[in-house]
């Protein structure tokens, strides 16, 4: 192999790893699960509120997200594009501690809460709602950066 080959070789090398070392997590799972204000689904004077319309994340941080529901009504929480993208470490909802592979929904028939402990692992930004009250305002948004 020529010189000039070689040395282009081991620049081409060099470039491409320092291109995959960019994309690297921003978050540190050695800490403690970051807290995400809670998210309250309906109150007495407004079955149909969201306490929260947005939650700022970034990939590889460990987060809890606990979702209170008002009993207002019932309401199945789902973000059908967020959760495949998420390593789900467990559920809390009640005495029971669930740890399960993915998450579809979260139905709430009365007034309860569950929290979700959970990382990022895909940028983007990912709607979450009430299924079914979507007309009525009870959509935000994930977005993971």
């Amino acid at each position: 192999m020529s010189f000039k080959r070689s040395l282009g070789l081991a620049a081409l090398v060099s470039i491409l790893s320092s291109t995959a070392m960019t994309a690297v997590a921003e978050g540190d799972l050695t800490i403690r699960p970051k807290k995400l204000p809670d998210l309250v689904l309906g109150t007495e004077d407004n079955r149909y509120n969201l306490s929260e319309k947005r939650y700022e994340m970034v990939t590889g941080q460990s987060y809890k997200l606990k979702i209170i529901s008002s009993g207002q009504t019932e309401y199945a929480f789902v973000a059908p594009e967020f959760f495949p993208t998420i390593y789900l470490r467990k559920i809390e909802a009640g005495d029971m501690e669930i740890k399960a592979m993915a998450l579809t929904e979260l139905e709430f028939e009365q007034e309860g809460e569950a929290e979700i402990y959970f990382v990022p692992v895909k940028p983007g930004e990912y709607e979450f709602y009430a299924e079914g009250f979507e007309e009525k305002g009870m959509v935000g948004v994930f977005s993971v950066k």
